[in-house]
This record gives C-alpha cells, structure tokens and sequence, in this order.
C-alpha cells in the first residue's frame, strides 16, 4: 500500500513539474512577442527579455 501511495506522489510530482515547464515556455514566448513600448512599460530591455525569451524550459 505505502509504494502505491509513493507511486502516486511521484506522478503527481511529475505532473506539477511538466505543468510548470510548459508555463514557463508559454510566457518566454510571450516574453519574445512584446513591442519595445511593451517592454518599456514593464521595465524590460529587449536584450534582457531575449535573453529570458530563449532560456530553456527546464531552467
């Protein structure tokens, strides 16, 4: 019963930490598709937001 249980965790583990890459990945994108005014309002120079834009998912 206890390595069903662990199973389980870990799966949900696992599910949490895709969700969490695939947001990451969503927003770097969205990140990559401001304008400079855009970027300017929230603070961000381009060469920072590409810098983040292609950072990979994982990190």
């Amino acid at each position: 019963m206890e390595t069903r249980k662990s199973i389980g965790y870990s799966v949900t583990g696992l599910a949490r930490l895709i969700s969490r890459w695939g947001e990451r990945h969503r927003t770097r994108r969205a990140l990559l598709a401001l304008n400079d005014d855009q970027l300017k309002d929230i603070g961000i120079s381009r060469a920072d937001a590409h810098r983040e834009g292609t950072t990979s998912f994982w990190r």
